[in-house]
């Protein structure tokens, strides 16, 4: 048996997530409770209760889904018997993959919430809101966006972002590129285009300054090697040394979350059982549709808890 476990990203996040298992284990009380400590903010508060306006935001969201996957985790392992060093692999979609690297012990908890409370800020600070937009384009190939998104560019910036599954890919970029490119998505065929409520550009090169800011950020944190392998989003490849950890985690800002990619590895590498941990089952779904070898389920509630026996 091999397994992969995977951690959600921006987009996963609803009001309430991971208040089931805080109500009712102390280990997800203290994750939340070391999460708050480290942001000298009472985030759980947000994530429990809302406004949703405040958990939307990005410098918000990002802590938010890893202190919600970081508790489901220690469940699993306190409650359920998970050897989580016993992972073969590990894998998460942006911002997720902070989240596996602090599953493997890269970073400390407290590190890993203020890293991604500097990467929020530092992404929403890049570019100015308005300038820049993402839309998700459903029913196109990722070379027939690759050549929309070139055609659309005129001089300003548009890139795929998320290669997230056969027909399903997002772009982003500056604002009237992004939407010259999806009129001609739907010239070309797609089946929707649909514009994303998102605060920022992400995963494009108007991200550059967030990249040089996630760069002092990571000069300043102790980087430990992982105790499993995480395929990283820029490569898609397994990486576990922090030098190779740290320029990557750099280059996926401005970078694509080659996640479709990722999950060709999947297939490749024999897995059979695949984990999301955390928020939602965003990741879940795609594995089903992508890795058809493997089981895909999704463990984030405490009523997605019934069948620890698999982590014995």
């Amino acid at each position: 048996m091999k397994r992969l476990f995977v951690f959600p990203g921006q987009g996963s996040q609803y009001i309430g997530m991971g208040k089931d298992l805080y109500d009712n284990f102390s280990g997800a009380r203290t994750i939340f409770n070391e999460v708050d400590d480290a942001l000298n903010q009472k985030l759980s508060d947000i994530i429990f209760n809302g406004p949703e306006e405040l958990l939307t935001h990005t410098e918000n969201t990002q802590p938010a889904l890893m202190a919600v996957s970081m508790a489901v985790l220690e469940v699993l392992k306190s409650h359920c018997g998970l050897k989580i060093t016993s992972a073969d692999y590990a894998a998460g979609h942006s911002l997720g993959e902070y989240s596996a690297l602090c599953a493997g012990g890269v970073f400390s908890l407290a590190d890993t919430a203020r890293l991604l409370k500097i990467r929020g800020q530092a992404m929403q600070r890049a570019v100015p809101l308005g300038v820049g937009s993402m839309a998700a384009i459903l029913g196109l190939s990722f070379e027939q966006v690759e050549e929309i998104v070139k055609q659309s560019s005129e001089n300003e910036v548009c890139q795929a972002a998320n290669d997230n599954s056969d027909g399903q890919i997002v772009i982003s970029g500056h604002k009237n590129a992004v939407e010259r490119a999806s009129e001609l998505a739907k010239q070309a065929g797609a089946k929707r285009v649909v514009a994303l409520s998102v605060s920022a550009p992400f995963h494009c090169s108007l991200m550059a300054p967030a990249a040089q800011e996630m760069t002092m950020a990571l000069d300043n944190i102790i980087i430990n090697p992982s105790q499993f392998p995480v395929i990283a989003n820029v490569l898609v490849e397994p990486i576990s040394q922090p030098d190779i950890i740290k320029n990557a985690l750099i280059q996926q800002i401005t970078g694509r979350v080659r996640w479709r990619e990722t999950m060709e590895w999947t297939n490749k590498n024999d897995i059979t059982h695949i984990y999301e941990i955390g928020a939602g089952k965003v990741l879940a779904s795609l594995c089903k549709r992508a890795v058809k070898n493997a089981d895909s389920v999704s463990i984030g509630r405490l009523q997605d808890i019934h069948d620890c026996s698999v982590f014995a």
